[in-house]
Formats: structure tokens, sequence, C-alpha cells
């Protein structure tokens, strides 16, 4: 029986809290993510981090995108602790993040408890090089490539360094 396309963390389980060294009030770097389970014929991995609730939970009104990585070959079924960018797997790629910028944004809400979707798609396909693109460019490049798609969601409310 083949294992199902699935998401995980050594740092939290789906629903937790996501620590803060992974966020924008810690060392803003990516956690340690592991996928397993790809379906046949899988070419390439795309992930993304999306944020619905922005900028206030109780009233959303965007969904943020905290980073884009594409063209993740199909041998690779980790990211390492707190990977720094340089040390992306040759061929994989980044897209524009909603800051405007390549790389990870870890969580940073302005207000309230917010949830982080990181969503790994497998492709039947590697995608073009799209130098800066966005993860709307992105999403559209894989249309009719997606074989399987999971996710990983985890929580985030900022520190109230007032509370007693």
């Amino acid at each position: 029986m083949p294992i199902p396309f699935q998401l995980s963390s050594p740092r939290f389980q789906n629903g937790d809290s996501i620590p803060i060294a992974y966020t924008g009030e810690g060392d803003d770097l990516p956690p340690p993510l592991h996928w397993q389970g790809e379906p046949p014929g899988t070419r390439s991995f795309a992930l993304v981090m999306l944020d619905p609730d922005a900028p206030d939970p109780r009233n959303p009104r965007a969904t943020w995108v905290h980073w884009v990585l594409y063209n993740l070959p199909p041998n690779i079924h980790d990211i390492p602790d707190s990977m720094l960018p340089e040390s992306l797997p040759a061929g994989a790629r980044q897209a524009l993040n909603d800051w405007k910028r390549m790389g990870y944004g870890g969580p940073n809400p302005p207000i309230g408890r917010h949830r982080y979707f990181y969503r790994l798609y497998a492709l039947d396909t590697v995608l073009p090089d799209m130098g800066h693109a966005t993860w709307q460019q992105v999403e559209r490049a894989m249309e009719g490539h997606v074989l399987a798609q999971t996710e990983l969601m985890g929580t985030y409310e900022k520190f109230n360094h007032y509370q007693q």
C-alpha cells in the first residue's frame, strides 16, 4: 500500500503554533519540512506559504504570500532547518513573496493569531525559469501539471511584550 502524499515538520505538528525562531520575530528563516508519498511521474515540486488571514483574522481581506519555491528536484524530500537561500537544491527557483522580494518571509502578523499554510505540489513537469515571477504566475504555469497536493498548517500570533 503506497503512503499518501504528505508534508510535515519536525518543529510543529499540523495545526500547532510555529516556533518563534521561524518567524519575523525570530531568525526569519524557514522551518524544516519533510515530504513523502509523491505520485509516480513527479518531475518537480513547488512549495508556497500562504496566510489567508491578512491583515486581521476577524476581517481577512487578502491572502499574503510568504514564500514560493518551484522546480525542487524530485529526489529532494526535505527543506533543512533554517535553510539559507544560497543553499537551495540545484535547479530550484524562488519567486517573489508579497514583500516583492525573493525568499522566505516568516510570520509577523499585525493582529491576532493567523494560519499559515505550507502547500506542496507534485508536478509532472519542470517549470521554465520565470525570473522574478509572482506566486500567481507560478500557479498559472502549474495549471494542468499538478499530480498531487498536500499541506501543513501552522499558526502564529505575535508575542505581546506587555502581557503580565
